[in-house]
């Protein structure tokens, strides 16, 4: 992911409002949620809720399926990933006391089988 896509989706999240739709998405699974379920459950004005729904579907990190006259909105898990790995990708790169990810990982496994790295 390219600095400035991760920068547009991090600033859609950065609205609180936008934030817990997200979270309530995410929460939902990859069945995702009703639109008037995700209203209710919010307590948000349908227009407030399509006006951030809409900010959230142009950065690709919603998306959203009309089932006959009911429209579900899901998270785009593969999106939210990306920002994730993003983010962590240069995880101490500058550090000279982190152990690379790789290295890390081994000695967790090792510690959780008992055995030493």
């Amino acid at each position: 992911m390219m600095i400035d896509d991760a920068a547009v989706r991090l600033e859609a999240l950065g609205n609180p409002t936008r934030l817990r739709i997200y979270r309530s998405l995410v929460r939902a699974g990859h069945a995702g949620m009703a639109v008037g379920k995700l209203q209710a459950s919010l307590e948000l004005a349908g227009s407030t809720l399509s006006h951030h729904l809409k900010a959230l579907v142009i950065v690709g990190l919603v998306a959203q399926e009309r089932q006959a006259t009911t429209l579900i909105c899901r998270a785009n898990y593969e999106m939210m990933r990306g920002i994730v790995d993003f983010l962590v990708a240069e995880c101490c790169a500058d550090a000279c006391d982190c152990a690379p990810a790789e290295a890390a990982q081994s000695s967790t496994d090792a510690g959780a089988r008992g055995e030493r790295a």
